[in-house]
């Protein structure tokens, strides 16, 4: 294909689509009518050579073509916008963009009141859309331009991911107050000894059962679930016991009936991380909203 004969405003339209499956979704994304973005589509389809997309019940689904093509030409698409924006000063009293953030609901808990906050004051307009965080980063979301940014513990990152520290964070025991297995000082056997409710965090391994395999031991895990703020309410009125952040722990322990013990074992901290894509340093905006989160870390 020559591309000096292709438009290039169609790859705009193209992203659109496979970014909302529907074409009536597109146009309002783009700000055009229906007719223009049908139209739009079938000139695709014949320079392409695909039907690109093919309609599945009520939606639209891609085709392995419009798939191979949907990362690049967003690539494409966002270095072309951060080259032309590149230098540029970014006013936050008067923006209006939408930040889309991936956390943990614990996460979510200690920063984004506090986010909220500092946006009311410097920057009213800025819209926040917080995502659901699974056990393993989601660099593909990433890539795509779904995500702008993820907040969380993460081991290694592939280098295409830029990391800011954020905050480090220790882990203390919570169960009921009365609990029948706990009178005194808590040890490794009576750690043991306990029913235990597990909180994934984004993490698909614990620091605690990790450390425990590392000795050859292991504990009873009844519950397994993604919510902390849930895990802190389950605890209060069961006799499960659960590994909680340290703030977490102690700002519920304050509003439920629990009892907080530091672990019979010595893990050290464990590092958030503010992660993005290191091709998005010049996006002036995002660079500006990573500043303030990372301020409320250090505060």
């Amino acid at each position: 294909m020559n591309i000096s004969n292709f438009d290039l405003n169609l790859l705009r339209i193209l992203d659109a689509l496979l970014r909302e499956h529907n074409v009536s979704r597109a146009a309002e994304r783009l700000a055009l009518s229906q007719p223009a973005v049908s139209n739009a589509l079938n000139r695709l389809r014949v320079l392409l050579d695909d039907p690109l997309l093919v309609r599945v019940g009520r939606s639209m689904q891609p085709t392995p073509r419009a798939l191979a093509l949907e990362a690049p030409i967003r690539a494409a698409l966002q270095q072309i916008e951060q080259s032309l924006t590149a230098g540029e000063a970014f006013d936050p009293a008067n923006s209006r963009q939408r930040f889309r953030i991936a956390v943990t609901d614990y996460v979510e808990l200690i920063c984004m009141p506090r986010l909220l906050e500092q946006l009311s004051q410097q920057a009213p307009g800025i819209r926040i859309d917080i995502r659901h965080l699974s056990p393993n980063l989601p660099a593909d979301a990433l890539d795509k331009g779904e995500l702008d940014l993820v907040l969380g513990r993460f081991e290694e990152l592939p280098t295409r991911f830029e990391r800011r520290h954020w905050m480090s964070e220790t882990l203390q025991l919570a169960v009921r107050q009365g609990h029948p297995l706990i009178a005194g000082e808590l040890d490794l056997q009576g750690f043991l000894q306990l029913r235990h409710l597990w909180v994934h965090g984004g993490q698909t391994r614990g620091m605690v059962d990790q450390w425990l395999a590392e000795q050859g031991l292991s504990r009873e895990i009844l519950y397994t679930t993604p919510n902390y703020l849930q895990a802190a309410h389950i605890v209060a009125s069961s006799e499960l016991a659960a590994v909680l952040p340290s703030q977490l722990a102690r700002h519920f322990a304050a509003l439920l009936p629990l009892q907080l013990f530091e672990l019979p074992f010595a893990l050290g901290p464990f590092h958030l991380d503010v992660v993005s894509l290191a091709q998005r340093q010049r996006d002036a905006a995002l660079q500006w909203l990573i500043e303030q989160i990372v301020a409320i870390g250090r505060a």
